[in-house]
Order: structure tokens, then C-alpha cells, then sequence
């Protein structure tokens, strides 16, 4: 049998080998850690759908941070999960100055300010129907309300822009989100916050663990009339084209596993920073399968991990960051 003069299986030989021409590397540099953020003190209340996951309180919103900053991850997002009774039905406590991500931003900026500090910009946790706004009756059934929704919106990022935050991530997947976004914190004197846009945010059933985690779970209706179509791609590449026009500073693809296709499209056609949320349903899944002893943890979700940075996503947020973190840390020793 005659053998090509190049053989592969050269390069694989070894450890040090592999590394050498290794093409794509995940580090705790692309990481952030998504956080619930609920009322009270000393409070932590175990997720069952996200088993590792908590709600907790401001104050060990502050510990969780610290300890994300000790293993070297740059930045957490926050989710704010208000009591029943503070939600309306346009979820005005989404941008009440002493509401609880403004709250857990401003004691996390105190206590770790060189910590990134991304908030969620949306409203489906702070409404009493659990949709992404401001609802209004259509035909069929009730829809969410675009302008109106853009407006309330203003005011949230603006509070959060107050309340210290580095990057305000509006998810809402309203038409001109960001340009509402830009406008508002820039007429508020916050030029310098940025804009992590959900710019393409699919209609998926992987959310249902973060529902559960964030009360989220919408009363009636559906999300497909704002959330994309998951059999879309060329669509997520004019809604991140229109974000970016809109000055958008991060560009973001949710779920990450199933739209890794569309990750590498955007990461090949659009030039800003790309992120991709690797959701509450993956990361169930994947402990699931651990649990069953099917796979084995570390293994599993530094690949999954790679498998999104290989995409071309540069910032991944995960509820496996922590761990990542130590074992990559482990692994480079």
C-alpha cells in the first residue's frame, strides 16, 4: 500500500506534539458566569432543573463574583428574579434604580471593580405574563408591543448604566432594540457602556431549566412572533447586520450547540466581538448524561466549550464556567 509522504498521525504522537499545532484554544479569558440574582440575605436556593445552580442573594452574589474573579473569569451576567408581587404588567421593576441587579452591580463593582458586570436588559423576569414587554391584544392572541417595549426599555439600560454596569445585554429581540439601547444611555451621559446584543435569539425549547430558574415561564401565548425561527440562518445574518448598524458593541447567538452553523456564519460575515449562550437546556442535558455516567464531566464540557469557541465565538456564556475554569487551570499546570 502506498502511503502519502504527509502523514497526520506524525503530529498527533505526543502531548507536547498535539499542542504544538493545536488550532483553536479555549481559555477562562472566554468565559462569563451567569448569575440569579433574588431577594433577601444569606440566600441561596438550589435550581432542580440546573443542578450546581442557585438563585442567591445579593451578598453571595458579591462571594460568587469574588470567586469568579480568584479563577480568572473576566466578567458574570445577571438576572434579576423579583417576588411575584413586584411584577406588573409591563415589569416596571426592571429599571427601579434600587431593583436587584442594580442592586447585586452596585455591590459587586464595590467589592470586585475590576470584574465585568453584564446585565440583562429584559423584562420577562419583572412581568406578571411573563412575555419580553409591553403586551397589547392582536389578532389570535395577545403580542408584545414593539415601540411601546423600546421605550420602557430606554429606562432600563439607563438605570443599569447608574447602577455600574459594564455592558447591558437587552434580549428582548425587539426591532430596533439597539438603536433604542445606544440613544438612551447616550442622551443619559453614559456613552462608554456598551451593548451585548441577543442578536440572534431562536424560538428554542433548550430554555426551559433558565424558565424555571427565572419564573420566566409566560402565561399564554408563545415567543415565536419576536424570537427567531430555529430553521433560520440567513436571517440571524441581517438581524446581527442590523445590530451592528445600530452600534451594537457584542453580537450574540442563543442556544450555542444546536446554531453552531450559524455562530461560524456570523463569525465569518460580521466583524464585531462574538459571544454565544451556551443555555440553561444544554447545560441540564450535559449533567444529565453525567449523572447517568455516560459521560464524563471534565471531558464532556471543555469539548462542548471548544466545540463554541471552534465555531468562532469569542465570549461564551456558560453555567459551566467555574469548572471550566479550574480545569483549564489544572490542565495548563
Amino acid at each position: 500500500m502506498q502511503f502519502p509522504e504527509y502523514r497526520p498521525r506524525r503530529m498527533r504522537r505526543s502531548e507536547g506534539l498535539r499542542r504544538m499545532i493545536r488550532e483553536t484554544r479555549l481559555s477562562v479569558d472566554n468565559l462569563v458566569y451567569p448569575l440569579f440574582i433574588c431577594p433577601g440575605r444569606e440566600v441561596r436556593r438550589p435550581i432542580s432543573t440546573m443542578p450546581g445552580q442557585s438563585q442567591v442573594s445579593v451578598d453571595q452574589a458579591v462571594i460568587e463574583a469574588k470567586e469568579c474573579l480568584d479563577l480568572g473569569i473576566p466578567a458574570v451576567i445577571l438576572f434579576g428574579v423579583p417576588d411575584d408581587a413586584k411584577k406588573d404588567r409591563v415589569g416596571s421593576d426592571a429599571w427601579h434604580n434600587d431593583g436587584l441587579v442594580q442592586q447585586a452591580c452596585r455591590a459587586i463593582k464595590r467589592a470586585c471593580p475590576e470584574l465585568v458586570v453584564i446585565l440583562d436588559s429584559c423584562f420577562d423576569e419583572y412581568t406578571s405574563h411573563g412575555h419580553c414587554g409591553v403586551v397589547m391584544p392582536e389578532a389570535g392572541w395577545p403580542d408584545v408591543d414593539n415601540d411601546a417595549t423600546l421605550e420602557n426599555l430606554g429606562r432600563v439600560v439607563v438605570s443599569q448604566a447608574k447602577a455600574g454596569a459594564d455592558l447591558v445585554a437587552p434580549s428582548g429581540m425587539m426591532d430596533g432594540f439597539v438603536t433604542a439601547s445606544r440613544e438612551a444611555l447616550d442622551e443619559a451621559g453614559y456613552s462608554h457602556v456598551g451593548i451585548m446584543a441577543y442578536s440572534a435569539k431562536y424560538a428554542s425549547c433548550f430554555y426551559g431549566p433558565f424558565r424555571q430558574a427565572a419564573g420566566t415561564a409566560s402565561g399564554f401565548g408563545h415567543r415565536k412572533s419576536y424570537q427567531m425561527d430555529p430553521a433560520n440562518s440567513d436571517e440571524a445574518i441581517r438581524e446581527a447586520a442590523l445590530d451592528q448598524d445600530e452600534g451594537a458593541d457584542v453580537l450574540m447567538v442563543k442556544p450555542a450547540l444546536a446554531y453552531l452553523d450559524v455562530i461560524a456564519r456570523l463569525h465569518e460575515e460580521c466583524d464585531l466581538p462574538l459571544a454565544a449562550y451556551n443555555v440553561s437546556g444544554e447545560y441540564a442535558m450535559l449533567k444529565a448524561a453525567v449523572e447517568k455516567g455516560l459521560v464524563g464531566e471534565e471531558q464532556a464540557v471543555l469539548e462542548v466549550l471548544t466545540s463554541i469557541r471552534r465555531a468562532g465565538a469569542g465570549i461564551i456564556l456558560t453555567y459551566h464556567a467555574k469548572d471550566a475554569a479550574r480545569w483549564l487551570a489544572h490542565s495548563s499546570r
